[in-house]
This record gives C-alpha cells, structure tokens and sequence, in this order.
C-alpha cells in the first residue's frame, strides 16, 4: 500500500464532522484497489472518541484547516442547492459532492472523466475527494471549450472544478442566427458559473471568457516560480491567500485587500489617468463601466431594464422599478431578466466570469480586462460608453 493511500484512510474521517466509523475508513482505502494491510493494534487515544470505533476529528491531519475552508461549509448553496430534489445531477455532481468528484475519476470504480449517476445530497468536499490514488494521478484539464491542458500536476485537482461551465464557442452556438440588438425572448441567461480561476488562469487557451471575434487575448499567466501551483498561493486546506508571500515582492501588501493595490507596468487600463493604482482597482472600475453600460443598453436597447445582483441566481433581473437596485420583490426567478439580445448577453457573460472570480487581477488581469474593454467596446456601438482613454493590454 502506498504512503498516500495509507494517509488517504485517515483524511476519510473527514466525511462526518467529528469523526468516522472504521467501516468509512475502510471504504476510503477500497478507492485504490489495494490490498487492506494486515489491522494493526489499536493506538492508544489521547482522548477517548465520542462514539465506540470512530476516529476522532483531532486525528485527521489538517482537519481544522479544511472544517474552516469552503470546501466543508455544510449549510452553503453549492451543497444544498438540490435538497429537494434529493440527488445532485449529473452534470453538477463532480464538484458539488464528494461521491460526484469520485465517479468523476473513476474512483468508484466507473469509466474515469465522466460522471455516470446523479450523487446523493448532503456531503461536501472532503478529504478523500482529493486525497486518493486517481486525484493525485490526474494531470490533464478539459476545459468547458473542450481544450485539454496537460502536465498540470496538483493544479489539475484544483481546475478540473474551478474551470466554469460554458465557453466562447458554446456562448455562439447559443445565440448561433439571431441579429446581434434582437430580442429573443426564449433565451435565459448563460452563466459561466463560479469561482472559474482555472480558466481566468489560462486566459486564450481554455477559451472559457467569450471572445470576440478579431481580437487577440492573453494566455496562460504565468507568475515567477514557485507561484505557478495553485497552492503555492493558497493554503492548501485552507484555500486562504498567502497574503505574507505577496509582501515579499510587492511592498504594498500589506493585507488580503490591498493586493487590489499591485501593478507591475503602467497601462492604464482603465483610462482614468492614474498609473499607479492596482490592477485589481483597473478590475473593479471595469466592472463598474460595465455593469453601468449594461443597464443603458437594456434600457435603450432591449426595452427593458436590467439589474444585477451575485447572490440570487440567475443573477440578472427586470428593474421593475427603475432604481437601478435588485429590490426583495425583484431578485426572484420568475423576473429573471428575458429580454437578452446577442450583444447584451456576451457582454452580462463576461461581466459574470469576470465578477465571479475575486481573484480575477492576480489570476490573469489582463485577460479579465480585455474581456471587460472588448465587451464595452461592442456595447458601444449602441450606447454611450466612456473607455476612449483606456488602454487595451
């Protein structure tokens, strides 16, 4: 049995909060279709468990670390979203459950690189979603554009979730005959999903951002060593940003907030004059024009105001009102906004990857705003949008 495999059947006590039944441990240790070694005399407990045969919480390495991450946040959306319907499908299983991410690899047993079942409810990410034999031997990404990236080492465990759903090319297929200021009322909203930081990462290559056609866009960024690995700038259990590592260079930082404050060029990217802000401060005015150009044009344009608001899907609603605001009333499913046109939705599209991904600047900043430019840049054929002075990087 490998050292990892070995490991692999302690972090399975992560599956239940405080502890885990020696049957669990041994279905963590099934995953790797090795032969069980012989059971060992039972240590001696610092402190006995709660229940007769779990293994306590305070044994599992780094237990503390994952409980407070996202990946074990129990009452979030992301694990609780289909409750009532009482399985998670297919298509969001993978990164949604433990048991998905495991059909996913293959580590149930099931063909590798799909999901062939909808997962049970009521788990999150635990410990032996990533911590066994086929996590640790994946190394290739397919991104939603279908784009496989290869040689990605523990970076592959990270984006083969945080990678988005959609794409340029499935954004086309979508609006694939309509004319780009037509209303086509049949057409909800395509979202990219969240925290895609795989795919800001890889910019051009994974093609997730919609890109216009005619334009050039940025690769893969690509930090100094050894900031190249996801968890060279994440705590690994944690996901926290290793915010002291970024002081060591970037004499601004002086906490998770001012990393917004970091630049390393002088294009004024959002053409308000000032060189010296953080290209994450450039983000967040892009965003701004953005959102503000948005709302002209689906008030001028489409005929229907348009608000937005990142915590109630589908994220963008009528404006019933005109106050510019996502009201109680407003931000709720049947007044999801149904007045999309080709060029206000590839523009709400990027606005959504771009917005959706709080570390958009340190991930690819100039993937994020030649997306934000290009996307005012085509909403300004229509209205009046302020970028003459911005500067495309």
């Amino acid at each position: 049995m490998t050292t990892h495999g070995r490991i692999s059947k302690i972090l399975a006590a992560a599956l239940l909060s405080g502890g885990v039944s020696a049957g669990a441990l041994m279905l963590a240790s099934g995953l790797h279709a090795q032969t069980p070694a012989p059971a060992a005399a039972p240590a001696e407990p610092a402190a006995p468990a709660a229940i007769p045969g779990m293994v306590p919480a305070t044994q599992v390495p780094f237990h503390a670390d994952w409980a407070a991450s996202p990946h074990a946040k129990r009452d979030a959306e992301e694990f609780n979203h289909w409750n009532k319907e009482g399985v998670i499908p297919v298509e969001c299983a993978r990164c949604h459950s433990t048991p998905g991410f495991l059909d996913y690899l293959g580590a149930d047993g099931s063909t590798p690189g799909k999901v062939d079942h909808p997962a049970v409810i009521g788990t999150v990410i635990t410990c032996i979603a990533c911590h066994n034999d086929k996590a640790v031997a994946l190394t290739t990404v397919t991104f939603p554009s279908g784009v496989k990236v290869e040689n990605q080492g523990t970076n592959t465990r990270c984006m083969t979730c945080h990678q988005g759903v959609e794409s340029t090319g499935s954004v086309n297929k979508a609006l694939a005959g309509i004319a780009d200021d037509t209303v086509a009322p049949k057409l909800d909203f395509i979202n990219v999903h969240y925290t895609a930081a795989g795919a800001m990462l890889f910019g051009s290559v994974a093609q997730v951002g919609y890109q216009y056609p005619g334009k050039s866009y940025a690769g893969r960024f690509a930090h100094q060593e050894p900031y190249t690995r996801c968890t060279a700038c994440h705590v690994t259990h944690t996901l926290a940003v290793k915010v002291d590592d970024c002081k060591a260079c970037h004499k601004e930082v002086s906490d998770k907030a001012s990393l917004h404050a970091i630049r390393t060029d002088k294009i004024d990217r959002d053409g308000n004059g000032d060189i010296n802000e953080g290209v994450g401060q450039e983000i967040d005015h892009l965003k701004v024009k953005l959102l503000a150009a948005i709302a002209e044009y689906a008030k001028s344009v489409a005929g229907k105001p348009i608000v937005y608001t990142p915590e109630v899907y589908p994220y963008f609603f009528n404006d019933l009102n005109g106050n510019g605001v996502a009201d109680k009333d407003e931000a709720k499913f049947p007044n999801r906004y149904k007045s999309w046109t080709p060029r206000l939705m590839k523009a709400a599209y990027n606005y959504q990857f771009v917005y959706k991904d709080p570390g958009a600047f340190a991930h690819n900043g100039n993937y994020a705003a030649q997306l934000l430019l290009d996307s005012l840049a085509d909403l300004g054929a229509k209205v009046k949008v302020d970028i003459a002075n911005a500067k495309r990087p």
